[in-house]
């Protein structure tokens, strides 16, 4: 393995072809191929590789201030961020109730906060089966901040995607942002707001992950095609990134990991971005039903296909080539995201580890149905699922 800087990186890379995975790129000298791990720091280029041809470069600077910006948060101490974030709380809820009852004890004085979490609670029951089981595991305050975000991360989601979508303006979505930066002031609109407000005063959790979410929604209201994986990267860390962002200072880190802040919200990172493209490659007839391709476009073109090979939804030698180095990009990213489980607090290992095997297993189901991710849709069994859950446990039982 070889850490080159940017200009480093633009000379390895003037000498030979590349190709890459979630952090590093290998460069083809010859007959001889050099791994080449690169910062995500350095800001975005284009490279003039072997032969005349040009790569550019996957350097991902917005995101990579966002992953140093929260691990400072968590490394500054929760229990500093969570004080600062009580005194600034003037809670709207809070103000009404208490001057009503006279208690002066704000959410928790009247009983709707704990109402407000176990709500969270149904719907992640409901709606993330596996991952809710998980959640047993861990304290009771741990629990209901990872419900409380995995509510408002899906309500966010139902904005474009849901029954309503098709009255989705770019305002609405501002006006979700407004009521984002409102609870986080301590100003819920109503019960699933107010679980993830206290949520965040208890926690250092960062706005910027959230608000990232948000501008991922944006980008479905235009944008249906992506030119480059660099394209496609962004818009996976906007809408599934994030999450492992938003997570990880609830989860816990564990007191005797040895591996740094960063390095452990880079992993989560990774299983946001893996989860996406799962997600993508699971469902591209489904999207391409709908007018999307989430696909680079350059790469279907250099594999030989066209838009409209998606929408006829043919599978073809060339789409099998195509979707079988798709799938080694997406476990990669699996790889990755699986290093930094074990440095998680132990009561959260199991409910992360589990999910990512599941996950993981619909790019074998792709696989099982001969690619063909047009007509048919790629799943696992509950046979499977029941079987990888003690197995995860175990695993995350012995995880150091």
């Amino acid at each position: 393995m070889v850490y080159c800087e940017g200009a480093e990186v633009a000379d390895a890379c003037a000498r030979g072809e590349l190709d890459s995975g979630p952090d590093w790129w290998g460069i083809w000298v010859g007959k001889v191929r050099w791994r080449v791990l690169v910062p995500t720091r350095v800001s975005t280029r284009l490279i003039r590789a072997g032969r005349g041809r040009i790569y550019e470069v996957v350097l991902r600077q917005a995101v990579y201030e966002v992953v140093l910006r929260q691990a400072a948060l968590v490394e500054g101490g929760a229990a500093a961020r969570g004080a600062a974030s009580r005194r600034r709380r003037g809670s709207r809820w809070a103000e009404e109730e208490g001057s009503a009852s006279g208690d002066g004890e704000g959410l928790l004085g009247w009983g709707l906060l704990g109402d407000a979490y176990d709500r969270c609670g149904e719907v992640c029951a409901e709606y993330a089966k596996t991952f809710y089981l998980g959640t047993q595991l861990m304290t009771a305050e741990r629990r209901k901040a990872v419900w409380a975000i995995y509510v408002w991360c899906r309500r966010t989601d139902e904005l474009v995607d849901g029954p309503n979508a098709s009255y989705i303006t770019p305002a609405a979505l501002d006006r979700w942002e407004k009521r984002l930066e409102d609870l986080f002031e301590g100003r819920p609109y109503d019960m699933y707001d107010a679980a993830l407000s206290d949520t965040v005063s208890k926690f250092p959790v960062d706005i910027q992950p959230f608000k990232d979410m948000i501008e991922g929604m944006r980008l479905d209201l235009w944008k249906s095609r992506y030119k480059t994986f660099d394209e496609l990267y962004l818009y996976c860390y906007y809408v599934a990134g994030t999450v492992g962002l938003m997570t990880v200072p609830v989860m816990g880190i564990a007191p005797d990991s040895k591996a740094s802040t960063e390095s452990v919200y880079n992993a989560a990172l990774a299983l946001g971005i893996a989860n996406q493209l799962t997600n993508i490659l699971r469902d591209v007839g489904e999207d391409a039903r709908r007018g999307r391709i989430y696909l680079p476009m350059d790469e279907l073109a250099r594999a030989g296909l066209t838009e409209e090979d998606i929408i006829r939804g043919k599978v073809t030698d060339k789409w099998r080539r195509f979707m079988k180095g798709q799938i080694q990009r997406a476990r990669l990213f699996f790889d990755e995201a699986e290093k930094g489980v074990a440095h998680l607090d132990s009561a959260s290992r199991w409910p992360v580890l589990a999910s990512l095997w599941l996950y993981r297993q619909i790019l074998d189901a792709i696989e099982a149905n001969d690619y063909n991710n047009f007509t048919k849709r790629a799943y696992v069994g509950k046979a499977k699922k029941l079987l990888s859950l003690p197995v995860a446990y175990a695993r995350a039982a012995v995880a150091s």
